[in-house]
């Protein structure tokens, strides 16, 4: 089983962990509210998890042009 970390706006992979066994209080999922896991964390058929973060390059440009929020993608 492995963790890997997607940006959720430019889809640029920002890591994985590969570690057989880990709890989700380590990641920090136990922090997400219900629909937040749900928009940000998916399982594949190996029992890989995927998460959608946010990568230092879209983050800079929502917050200098935060009328990008209201997109679900960024192109940089």
């Amino acid at each position: 089983m492995a963790i890997h970390y997607h940006c959720r706006h430019c889809g640029t992979k920002l890591g994985s962990i590969e570690q057989t066994s880990i709890h989700s209080e380590t990641l920090g999922l136990h922090k997400l509210t219900e629909q937040e896991r749900l928009e940000m964390v998916t399982y594949d058929s190996l029992g890989n998890i995927h998460i959608k973060a946010i990568c230092e390059d879209c983050q800079e440009a929502l917050e200098r042009n935060p009328d990008y929020h209201q997109y679900d993608f960024i192109i940089h």
